[in-house]
């Protein structure tokens, strides 16, 4: 290869890098805090209609009581992230990866992976919304009066506040191709619920 052929590519190499490391101080600026948690369902009930036991109808109640003694309550929700890539950022942040794991009340309950390539521009918030399925039978005891007021925080129905933490590994999109995070970041922890 020519001298001239060898700069040229060592230029577009350097050029590469550089949009590389602004698109990763990109995303290393950007602010995640949970926003709300949303569609959340109890052992398939839907539990945004109620505030406390006393309000379940006597099939939720039973359907609620039965998933208990079967040592199932499976808990299905959305957690909504907000995502703040500062105005003063070169570039806009193209997530397209994120692998995450969910702590509630300091517990690790699960880990998933959020797919969908999200463009973060700048001083623009925009929403990660993380689908999530947990058994909470797994991870908390108590009766079935007890673990829907758990559910009932996570919803900001009632009940006391409870702690919700992801950790997460990003991936962003670069000029070189996707690059992951060595390690894991917490990037949300924030007591919900309690309304």
């Amino acid at each position: 290869m020519k001298p001239t052929r060898l700069a040229l590519v060592a230029l577009l190499l350097s050029f590469a890098g550089c949009a590389t490391l602004q698109q990763l101080a990109a995303l290393r600026n950007v602010d995640f805090e949970v926003d709300r948690l949303s569609d959340v369902r109890l052992a398939g009930i839907d539990i945004t209609r109620v505030t406390s036991y006393s309000q379940l109808g006597l099939v939720d109640a039973g359907r609620l009581a039965a998933a208990v003694s079967q040592r199932s309550l499976p808990m299905d929700f959305r957690v909504h992230l907000t995502a703040l890539n500062p105005a003063d950022n070169t570039v806009d942040a193209r997530l397209v990866r994120m692998d995450w794991t969910l702590l509630l009340q300091d517990r690790e309950t699960l880990s998933g992976v959020f797919a969908e390539e999200t463009l973060l521009r700048r001083g623009q918030p925009t929403d990660v919304p993380i689908t999530v399925s947990v058994d909470l039978m797994d991870f908390f005891q108590g009766s079935a009066q007890d673990l829907l007021n758990l559910a009932l925080s996570l919803s900001g129905r009632g009940g006391a506040p409870t702690e919700v933490t992801l950790r997460a590994t990003p991936t962003v999109d670069t000029a070189l191709g996707p690059i992951r995070y060595p390690q894991p970041i917490t990037i949300v922890s924030r007591q919900v619920g309690g309304g």
